[in-house]
């Protein structure tokens, strides 16, 4: 009996040592399929993982939820490089970039042409409301995809509002047009991705279809391949499939499958079916992504890659808190590992996608959105240090409708 037990533990030492001798680190072999999640290069990695959660925790005072306040440090800090005032040549200078607007005397003016209509009536849903409690003001605001008004660039300082921005733009962040109306127009959502309201309530309900216990145990993404900083979860996706299902769809630029990483497009998925898996990942688009929010809803973790791009509530959430954070330039071996390290640890994915989801659900409702854009309206215009005279041409969006 001992010869065996002998000889059964030099056979297993031995299928040990030529495991590791075929994943040493310098072998090509030895790839994210192949890494031991049990070594302790794996386990001191976990192990700091572990302390930034930790840390992160120790560190987070959660905001206050009464006036929007959760938002009210992006309004101090977009609005921080006109503190001297903004002129009425700035104000020229932004409206070159932008649709011009106005309220006078609680009623909303427009220009009549906007590039984008669908996105100016979802800004204008807001501002309609909101001219009667409004002083006169006018305001240039920008419906395109990217921000105007780069400082490394030499471009001059002008008040411009944009939905998304990076800390190298002067920009003021507003709330997106998304919330009501005009978001990316696809198969599912032909007239755009907008009524937050009516998501908040339809994704919610899904989640409570799927609960944690019930979701599939692995990382989810669809989307068009806006930017290659989503190939690498969809090259993993393709080589360990019990992992990750990521796939890329059309966008209105494809041509061929050259466009889908020389795959077939997959199809769309809805928010709602998103909740059916445990991880989600989010990436940038162009800017800002208008998908965020919305797989929070799902109560699934959510892993937000890069830190760049912003839409205005985006400071409000902590990393390790609300979300996992990612770098845009992980590999597929890195993301194997951050995705097993929550398969491994489920209460503390659990925890964190709690934390996501009850912070978006508190502190962005219609109701924030709405006190977002007065408060930031009123702030702004205190800066204004000349009168604003009704501009003739303008008219009223009332009458656009």
């Amino acid at each position: 009996m001992l010869k065996f037990s002998a000889r059964f533990l030099l056979i297993c030492f031995a299928i040990q040592t030529t495991y590791s001798e075929s994943c040493s680190k310098s072998d090509d072999k030895c790839t994210a399929d192949t890494e031991n999640r049990y070594s302790k290069e794996v386990n001191n990695w976990a192990a700091e993982i572990k302390k930034k959660i930790s840390l992160a925790l120790d560190q987070y005072i959660p905001c206050k939820r009464a006036n929007c306040s959760c938002h009210a440090d992006v309004i101090h800090k977009d609005l921080l490089p006109f503190k001297d005032g903004i002129t009425n040549e700035q104000f020229a200078q932004a409206r070159a970039k932008a649709t011009k607007y106005q309220v006078i005397d609680g009623t909303l003016y427009r220009e009549a042409d906007c590039h984008f209509p669908a996105r100016c009536a979802g800004v204008e849903h807001y501002l309609a409301e909101l001219a009667p409690q409004l002083p006169n003001l006018e305001l240039a605001i920008n419906t395109r995809d990217w921000p105007q008004l780069n400082s490394a660039w030499g471009h001059p300082k002008a008040p411009v509002f944009s939905f998304s921005k990076t800390k190298d733009y002067c920009d003021i962040m507003y709330p997106a047009w998304s919330f009501w109306e005009g978001g990316p127009a696809i198969s599912l959502y032909p007239t755009g991705i907008g009524r937050w309201d009516k998501h908040r309530k339809s994704i919610s309900d899904a989640a409570d279809k799927w609960p944690w216990t019930e979701k599939e145990d692995i990382a989810f993404f669809r989307g068009s391949r806006t930017s290659e900083e989503r190939d690498a979860l969809v090259l993993l996706s393709r080589s360990n499939p019990d992992l990750v299902d990521a796939q890329y769809t059309k966008n209105q630029a494809w041509k061929s499958d050259k466009d889908t990483l020389h795959a077939a497009p997959a199809a769309e998925v809805s928010f709602e079916d998103h909740c059916r898996y445990k991880y989600l990942f989010n990436y940038r688009g162009v800017a800002a992504s208008f998908r965020l929010k919305h797989l929070f809803l799902c109560r699934s973790l959510v892993f937000h890659v890069g830190d760049d791009w912003l839409e205005f509530y985006y400071p409000s959430l902590r990393p390790w808190v609300h979300y996992v954070p990612v770098s845009p330039d992980a590999s597929q071996q890195q993301i194997k590992r951050l995705v097993q390290f929550f398969k491994d640890n489920d209460a503390l994915g659990k925890e964190i996608a709690e934390r996501g989801f009850q912070h978006i659900w508190d502190n962005l409702t219609d109701k924030d959105v709405k006190c977002y854009w007065r408060r930031l309206l009123k702030k702004y215009s205190k800066l204004l240090k000349y009168k604003v005279v009704k501009d003739d041409k303008l008219r009223k969006v009332k009458d656009m409708i």
